[in-house]
């Protein structure tokens, strides 16, 4: 059994979406529209065969979460996996140079991955992983 897909509600669906593409190369379908609801949608396909479904209808309450100070139960964070220290420190830099603060890292965790934290345009959390040799 594998993981097929994680869904996020967004205000800015065209912003959440290009978002993916550019800094995690996700590949989006067309923009799936349902007159009758007023849903908007697209699925964005990653290397790795997840997918990541963002979705817009303008009815949908804000979150009252605080996913920058203060953790809450339920899904907490999107994590992606890259080749190397290197291109977790790459992918740090990168996000950290386009605004996106780093929210924690790159370090070494208890558990045997070299991360850091950040987050998305609406301020969901990610983290950007390596799992390390000594880990496997």
């Amino acid at each position: 059994m594998k993981l097929e897909h994680v869904a996020i509600w967004t205000r800015h669906l065209e912003t959440m979406r290009a978002f993916y593409e550019t800094y995690f190369y996700g590949q989006s379908n067309a923009k799936y529209r349902n007159a009758t609801t007023g849903l908007e949608s697209y699925f964005l396909h990653f290397e790795s065969g997840a997918r990541l479904e963002l979705l817009h209808k303008a009815d949908i309450p804000e979150n009252r979460n605080d996913t920058l100070q203060q953790q809450h139960l339920g899904l907490i964070h999107l994590a992606f996996e890259v080749e190397s220290r290197e291109a977790v420190e790459r992918k740090a830099q990168e996000l950290a140079g386009a605004g996106f603060p780093i929210l924690r890292g790159p370090r070494v965790t208890g558990d045997g991955y070299y991360e850091f934290e950040s987050h998305d345009p609406e301020q969901n959390r990610l983290e950007v992983s390596y799992r390390l040799p000594s880990a496997l």
